[in-house]
Parts: C-alpha cells; sequence; structure tokens
C-alpha cells in the first residue's frame, strides 16, 4: 500500500512542481511522478536536516522542501528530454 502512496504523493508534488516553473515543461507524466517521488524524498531529507521534518499541524516547510526540489529535478530533465525527443 505505501507504493502506491508514494505513486500518488509523486503524482501531486510533481504536478505542482510543474505548476511554478515558467514555461511549459514537455515531459511526460510517468517522469513528472518520478521526479515527485525523488523530490519527496529528498525533500524529507532537507527538511530532517533542517529540523523541520516533524512538527505539530501540517509540515508546510517540508512540503515546499518537496516541492522545491522536485522542481529543480523537473527543471534539470526537461532540456534532456525535449533534445531527445526533437
Amino acid at each position: 500500500m505505501s507504493f502506491l502512496w508514494a505513486i500518488i504523493a509523486g503524482l501531486i508534488i510533481g504536478l505542482l512542481a510543474k505548476l511554478v516553473l515558467p514555461g511549459r515543461q514537455p515531459i511526460p507524466l510517468w517522469l513528472t511522478v518520478i521526479m515527485g517521488i525523488i523530490g519527496a524524498v529528498a525533500g524529507n531529507a532537507l527538511a530532517t536536516a533542517f529540523g523541520v521534518g516533524d512538527t505539530g499541524g501540517i509540515d508546510w516547510i517540508r512540503h515546499i522542501f518537496q516541492i522545491g526540489v522536485a522542481a529543480l529535478l523537473i527543471a534539470f530533465v526537461t532540456p534532456l528530454w525535449a533534445r531527445r525527443h526533437a
């Protein structure tokens, strides 16, 4: 069941990351999900390193880290994908 939650979280985080980036990112949905999953894991690690991984209530800072890392990954992967499929 946790695998299914990882995919759902990766989809949500990946799509939010694409929203914060300017312009269009012509990458497929499966790549967006993978970047979202990696961003979620790396964002959790960063939040824990900064001491904000587990706070009372909703962990907004942790989610910002997750979306930020996913956005950086998508910004890095998009030109590579576009060049490969041009």
